[in-house]
């Protein structure tokens, strides 16, 4: 019962983080991308590299998050476009790619196990983890913050509709090498949850989605649900590899950053994507 209470204790806070900030406009929901990319990149060179490794690592792979997130930081975006202010985001890009060089001479003076092992842990959290972090912050810019409510609410159905309906219902198994408790049923019952929640938003807030048709939005409950679903089973793969149960126990009763994390990490480039798509079509 304490450790229930615990979960949905943090359950609720980490909610409340992520619909707070993105209400309380651009920079704070900027704040919480480069939170969560920090910690994230943090945890995953932790788990990976098994705790061994140095300081001077770590240091830099956070420097490289923070200049790839801020590079889409809300001054730098334009409203109704998908590309930025190329004048502002060049400092932080170039920034970035300094890090990238500086990544691979500095690995010649370190001794902190394989050196090839740390080089690829490093490059894998970057594309991993801070990337999809700044697709998010340019999606919250260029989107809209209800999207991206839209877009977190759906996830959390996505798992909910799944946990309900795989418990109740789940026999034949969706990825029993990866993740052996996960369910075709339940798979499908969290694409209805989705599906189902994407049109009622479109009948009854067609004002906060009016770019996007009730078929559009079908579409993006679809996306969010399928690439939610691989985005868990990555995660669950990387931690089955390595051996470990959670990816860290920052979050109690949740574990780690990356396991509440682990389905936004792969829908938001894929619905980054297929909103361009949309976008194109209509020119």
């Amino acid at each position: 019962m304490k450790n229930v209470l615990k979960r949905s204790l943090t359950g609720i806070l980490y909610v409340a983080l992520i619909v707070g900030a993105i209400f309380a406009g651009a920079w704070w929901f900027w704040g919480l991308t480069i939170l969560f990319g920090v910690l994230g990149v943090n945890e995953f060179n932790r788990i990976t590299n098994k705790a061994f490794v140095s300081n001077t690592t770590t240091l830099l792979d956070i420097v490289g998050t923070i200049l790839l997130i801020t590079a889409t930081a809300p001054q730098f975006m334009q409203a109704n476009t998908i590309l930025p202010d190329l004048r502002t985001t060049a400092l932080c890009l170039v920034g970035y790619f300094i890090y990238a060089i500086a990544r691979f001479v500095i690995q010649l003076y370190m001794h902190d196990g394989n050196p090839l092992s740390h080089l690829a842990h490093s490059i894998l959290g970057q594309v991993y983890i801070a990337f999809p972090m700044a697709m998010l912050g340019a999606l919250y810019s260029v989107a809209g913050k209800h999207i991206v409510l839209a877009m977190f609410i759906l996830i959390w159905l996505s798992d909910t509709g799944a946990f309900c309906v795989g418990s109740l219902l789940g026999k034949h198994k969706l990825f029993e090498r990866i993740s052996p408790k996960k369910s075709w049923e339940g798979f499908f019952g969290g694409l209805a949850f989705c599906l189902g929640v994407s049109a009622m938003l479109s009948l009854l807030f067609p004002g906060y989605f009016h770019n996007l048709n009730l078929w559009q939005m079908l579409g993006m409950g679809a996306v969010v649900c399928v690439f939610g679903a691989w985005g868990d089973l990555v995660e669950s793969m990387i931690k089955r590899a390595l051996g470990v149960k959670d990816s860290g126990s920052l979050l109690p009763g949740h574990g780690g950053i990356l396991d509440r994390i682990d389905s936004l990490l792969l829908v938001v480039p894929a619905l980054t994507l297929y909103f361009i798509c949309i976008a194109s079509s209509s020119i």
